[in-house]
């Protein structure tokens, strides 16, 4: 097997990367979009219509004769060569930042050590089951699924089209029964039966009920509505879902709950990655968990809108123009704070990224901004002040009242135990939050 390592946010000789030259160049250039088309499962999924960079960032970029990695983390495979993404905090053996952050935002099990197991497929297979109590979780706050699907019935009390040969069959010699079916709105469909079916291919693992105990309150409704049940009927429940994708938009959440479904189920037969041409993976996109963590740590100071989830949603002019939505907004609106978290190092948060803020800091009436990013324990907050002035008048001066800071929370980098990485930690969070203690 041919494995090549890099890091999050950096930027490597192509040479580095001719050992897995077949991969590179099915991978190189192409947008998570791209990739979640060509079957990359890419975490959270993508939402078209997302205003955020998620849709656009590339795995990996050519720049002259280097490439350079993004915000994305994971594994990916094409035939025998593999490719693993780690943080950039990772050390020389494991990768503890991006087990905490996994740990803090999906309650992941201890399993991000991706070269551990000589099976990297086996390895990749272990986080998908891992990512169905939130992809569950997420579906079902929707609501069970409900679908239209023919039922066959054989009474006297006929409601909807008659089954002329299966009526001839059952009902011969004639004794008041009639063959027929109808249309009905149901729970037990094609969709609630493939859950179904996971649970139980879940059930069957070793850690199965670690898993699904997250989640048991959903279990039970599945269940509960899957009453037609049949573990033989796997192949054909799988056959119907792959015919029949979600499709409405308001059922998203279970469109991507049925694609998880499937690799799943479809693991054991066909094996991930089967066929030296097909890329396989699973990639996790450091943004959204690095905000949805920073989240977890300011929610009780920040309102947290929601792009993906079409949360808080703030318009920046009168007559509902100019959509926008600021990473975190301080609940305190006499000293009003607009944040933004950054997955990138603090060299990387440049213009584009003053503008936006400022943008929003104008919009809100607010004179301090902050961008929070992760960093190295070395490294000092750096606070710009805006200025005032202009260079035509020779008056340019910083002004007193308006700032913003690049704040980082330090991560550690020479732990050598996930104990003493998440000690650590805990204590690097209460200085980082301390800023913003009312």
């Amino acid at each position: 097997m041919k494995l090549l390592k890099i890091k999050d946010n950096s930027q490597q000789k192509k040479d580095a990367f001719s050992n897995i030259g077949t991969l590179t160049g099915r991978i190189a250039d192409k947008t998570l979009e791209q990739l979640e088309c060509e079957g990359v499962f890419v975490f959270p999924e993508i939402v078209k219509d997302a205003e955020d960079i998620t849709r656009n960032q590339m795995i990996i970029q050519s720049v002259n004769n280097t490439y350079r990695s993004g915000n994305v983390m994971g594994f990916l495979g094409c035939g025998d060569e593999r490719l693993i993404i780690e943080s950039r905090f990772s050390g020389d053996e494991e990768d503890y930042f991006f087990q905490y952050l996994l740990d803090q935002v999906l309650d992941f099990p201890n399993i991000v050590d991706l070269e551990s197991d000589a099976n990297q497929d086996n390895r990749l297979f272990n986080f998908l089951l891992f990512l169905f109590p939130y992809y569950l979780k997420t579906a079902m706050r929707k609501g069970l699924f409900k679908r239209y699907t023919r039922h066959r019935y054989n009474d006297e009390n006929v409601k909807g089209s008659i089954d002329v040969a299966r009526h001839i069959e059952k009902n011969t010699p004639f004794i008041g029964s009639v063959a027929y079916s109808r249309r009905e709105f149901s729970y037990d469909n094609s969709l609630t039966e493939l859950v179904r079916h996971t649970i139980e291919f879940i059930k069957r693992k070793p850690y199965g009920n670690k898993i699904l105990i997250k989640v048991k309150d959903e279990v039970k409704l599945v269940l509960h509505a899957t009453p037609g049940y049949e573990p033989y009927d796997r192949q054909r429940i799988i056959e119907e879902n792959k015919k029949n994708t979600v499709g409405h938009a308001y059922y998203r959440e279970y469109l991507a709950l049925q694609r998880l479904c499937l690799l799943i189920l479809r693991h054991q037969k066909y094996q991930i990655g089967s066929g030296t041409k097909q890329i396989y993976g699973i990639l996790f996109d450091g943004a959204w968990l690095w905000e949805e963590y920073v989240n977890s740590l300011i929610e009780d100071v920040f309102y947290h809108p929601m792009n993906k989830g079409g949360k808080g949603a703030q318009r920046l002019f009168d007559g509902n123009i100019g959509l926008i939505y600021p990473d975190f907004i301080s609940r305190n609106n006499k000293v009003r704070i607009i944040a933004d978290a950054k997955y990138k190092p603090m060299d990387n948060i440049g213009n584009r990224d003053y503008l936006q803020v400022l943008a929003y800091m104008f919009r809100f009436d607010a004179k301090a901004g902050y961008y929070l990013y992760p960093e190295a324990e070395d490294s000092d907050d750096l606070k710009l002040w805006m200025n005032r002035g202009s260079t035509y008048e020779a008056n340019v001066m910083p002004r007193d009242d308006i700032s913003i800071t690049k704040h980082g929370l330090k991560i550690p980098v020479d732990e050598p135990d996930y104990a003493g990485f998440v000690a650590r930690m805990k204590a690097h969070e209460r200085e980082f939050i301390s800023v913003f203690s009312v």
